[in-house]
């Protein structure tokens, strides 16, 4: 069984920065993935400058890039992981645009 996508979206505001956010459902809970989801939450300038990017590729499980400093995230659920991510993106935006 493959992995389903369970939301994409990219947005690209009137200021040009860019929001993007990809969510699979994997077919079983991986060592990275224990949680059963692969994800990739980000948010960058139009010049491609990455201020927030939340996501828990392999080998590196759920964490977060804030500008120039990565953190561990602490995944609970889907809905708490956007609510996380906007809340990060906001606080960029206010710094940052």
């Amino acid at each position: 069984m493959k992995a389903i996508l369970i939301y994409r979206n990219k947005r690209v505001l009137a200021n040009g920065s860019i929001e993007e956010i990809v969510i699979w459902k994997l077919p079983e809970p991986t060592l990275d993935q224990p949680h059963g989801f692969k994800y990739r939450l980000y948010f960058g300038l139009a010049d491609g400058t990455c201020l927030v990017r939340y996501d828990n590729e392999r080998g590196n499980r759920d964490h977060k890039h804030l500008m120039d400093r990565e953190e561990s995230y602490e995944f609970i659920s889907i809905e708490q992981l956007m609510e996380d991510f906007l809340k990060d993106e906001k606080r960029a935006q206010e710094e940052n645009l």
